[in-house]
């Protein structure tokens, strides 16, 4: 098995190939003057099983050529295998035709993955009403979560007598309840109201005796993060001791790190699906155990 990193999976995929004591191969990637994409495999891949680490973001577009490209290239070089692991998966969101003359692009990416990948892993994918991979991905799949690893991170940082895990909407359920139930945290849900992609409100369902706690806000994604700014805000007003967010993808378009650090958020931390300042939680050993 060789561990070969894409442009948005380096340090991961190194650390992948360390836990899980394979090689390290090199994959040349650049880009010709027209901003082509030129890619090469500086080790033999002949009777190998391939590995290609990489998340799909940033420039998701690329990303995916990136997964096609290397893909089909160790097949055409005789590699007996192809494994994508890819933490995080663009393009799950538009899973229905929500407008007349709309790409259905869940479909699209998934099909470009299974023409060239023999495994897809993934790790806690945005599924809105499509829920199972199994209708994407025909080629052998594995979704893993994150959540184990966010709990011991939770119980490590808090004490569970003075922390509330919340979840800003209800798809964060999945998230917060069970890391706040696997290790016997209070939690609570709220309710989101979305007017559009960059207007929400966030409504407390079920009031706590929130002064002197640490609420713990959790959640899949920070994208724009007006979810979980929202959420911080809510909560401010009822004078914790402090507010803090963890997530498991930490996209943070449009400067919202920032903006969550200035709507009081103590801390913010993700795990290192992605590259950025915030990754506290590392995911490459719950990778490499399903390598091996």
């Amino acid at each position: 098995m060789i561990i070969f990193p894409l442009q948005n999976g380096k340090k991961l995929a190194a650390s992948i190939a360390k836990r899980s004591k394979a090689k390290l191969g090199e994959l040349n990637i650049e880009h010709f003057p027209d901003g082509e994409l030129h890619l090469r495999f500086e080790d033999d891949v002949r009777d190998k099983i391939v590995v290609l680490v990489g998340s799909m973001h940033p420039l998701p577009s690329e990303a995916l050529l990136e997964v096609v490209f290397a893909s089909k290239t160790a097949k055409e070089l005789g590699a007996k295998k192809v494994i994508a692991a890819i933490p995080y998966i663009a393009y799950l969101r538009q899973d229905k035709r929500f407008h007349p003359g709309e790409c259905v692009s869940n479909r699209i990416m998934a099909w470009l993955v299974n023409s060239c990948c023999d495994k897809i892993i993934t790790v806690d994918p945005h599924l809105h009403r499509i829920t199972n991979l199994a209708y994407l991905f025909h080629i052998e799949r594995k979704k893993l979560t994150a959540n184990d690893l966010i709990a011991q991170y939770i119980r490590k940082k808090f004490k569970k007598e003075k922390t509330v895990i919340a979840g800003p909407d209800i798809e964060s359920s999945q998230w917060a309840k069970e890391i706040a139930d696997s290790i016997g945290f209070e939690s609570v849900i709220f309710l989101k109201q979305r007017f559009s992609s960059r207007h929400v409100k966030i409504h407390v369902t079920k009031e706590k005796e929130w002064k002197g706690k640490d609420v713990v806000i959790v959640d899949d994604i920070i994208s724009s993060g007006h979810t979980m700014i929202e959420a911080v805000r809510e909560i401010k007003k009822r004078k914790p001791k402090s507010v803090h967010c963890i997530c498991v993808h930490g996209i943070f378009a449009e400067g919202a790190f920032e903006k969550l650090k200035k709507s009081g958020a103590k801390s913010i931390i993700s795990t290192n699906s992605i590259e950025h300042k915030s990754n506290a939680i590392d995911l490459s050993g719950l990778i490499a155990k399903e390598l091996f």
